[in-house]
């Protein structure tokens, strides 16, 4: 096979995989405005499992189209130019944003300013802008902070859009805030934007296995950490808003059942338990308010209207640095290679296999 590939998975179960052969870099014929990007590393997280769960419902297979019934999941990372007939983008420029699991991809780069470019290719426009924006690096490079900053900006830029639209509804009037798979970064993300960015005095409980119990509360990012099955020792006389980073439907019903009509509202950011999101059929009716879904370009969208991007990139940029600061207390990367890197590391994430104090870091 040759050293050029597309990673694949079926799109009715990403457990089965496959490796598309593509051709070679010299052979890549460029057509006018578009640039060829050498994949250098890219991040792997529960993030991804989402994509590739939410592929048809939230358009995400539509980004890097596949053949047949195969889709390619995107994942965060770097790369750098090799080939480029567009002023502005030069050959030898660093890129970061929203690349294919493959060791080439092809960009059409358009709205083109110092810091970054959008990608305009045709099939593309009716996506979500906010995957379509990538980010010209400068300075000298630092690999390994490239690698945290993959694991995390993607997962912290929800964590922090959904804090900042948490704190503009005020919690929907709850007094407490309860986060299952608390020990997730995305959900640690929550945690800390919440302390350190927003002026607010909700309680917040965040829900963990018994193994992750004790590293997700010396974390300190959450008031209170609880196992799932301390569940039912939290007052359900407190108003509460539930936040699923999960997507246990299980673990929703008792949630639900748990507060009753003191749940004022569930929100669903994340599918790490992607088999179970669904619940079985003939299971009960769930109590309490409707969950709703939270899509961060939604929000991403509604913040650059009000603040300008370079408003909005300020706020996250300063606050997602903090975090990065202070999660090399406790993160651990985790780097691998190839098509088996990948797969094996996707199978890891599904499983949930993959510790809340490791990320994972692929060079294709």
């Amino acid at each position: 096979m040759s050293e050029s590939y597309d990673f694949a998975v079926a799109r009715n179960d990403l457990r089965e995989t496959k490796v598309l052969e593509s051709p070679p870099p010299d052979q890549i014929r460029l057509e006018e405005g578009q640039i060829l990007v050498a994949v250098d590393h890219f991040s792997l997280t529960a993030n991804n499992v989402t994509y590739g769960a939410m592929g048809d419902a939230m358009s995400y297979w539509n980004f890097y189209p596949a053949p047949g019934d195969l889709g390619r999941i995107p994942a965060w990372g770097y790369g750098e130019v090799i080939a480029s007939g567009v002023d502005g983008v030069e050959v030898g420029a660093r890129v970061f944003g929203y690349l294919p699991m493959s060791t080439h991809a092809v960009l059409e780069p358009g709205r083109i300013r110092s810091s970054g470019f959008t990608d305009i290719t045709g099939y593309r426009a009716d996506l979500p802008s906010v995957y379509n924006e990538y980010r010209l690096v400068t300075g000298e490079k630092d690999e390994h902070r490239e690698r945290l900053v993959a694991i995390f900006m993607p997962l912290y830029g929800t964590s922090w859009l959904l804090a900042d639209w948490l704190d503009e509804i005020d919690f929907a009037g709850a007094s407490r805030l309860v986060a299952s798979s608390a020990s997730s970064k995305t959900a640690l993300g929550l945690g800390h934007a919440l302390q350190v960015d927003f002026d607010t005095s909700i309680e917040t409980v965040g829900l963990t296995s018994p193994g992750n119990l004790e590293f997700t509360k010396d974390t300190g990012h959450w008031d209170t950490v609880l196992t799932y099955g301390d569940l039912a020792n939290l007052d359900p006389g407190t108003p509460t808003i539930y936040v699923d980073f999960g997507g246990n439907a299980d673990l929703r019903h008792r949630v639900h059942s748990h507060f009753a009509d003191q749940l004022l509202a569930s929100v669903a950011v994340g599918i790490a338990d992607w088999e179970s999101m669904v619940p079985d059929e003939g299971a009960p009716s769930l109590p309490g308010p409707a969950p709703q879904f939270f899509f961060a370009p939604d929000r991403v969208s509604k913040r650059n209207e009000d603040w300008g991007e370079e408003g909005l990139g300020h706020r996250l940029a300063r606050s997602q640095d903090r975090f990065i600061d202070r999660s090399r207390d406790w993160m651990e990367v985790e780097n691998r290679t190839g098509p088996d890197g990948i797969r094996e590391s996707l199978l890891a994430l599904m499983d949930g296999k993959v510790p809340p104090n490791r990320g994972i870091s692929v060079t294709p």
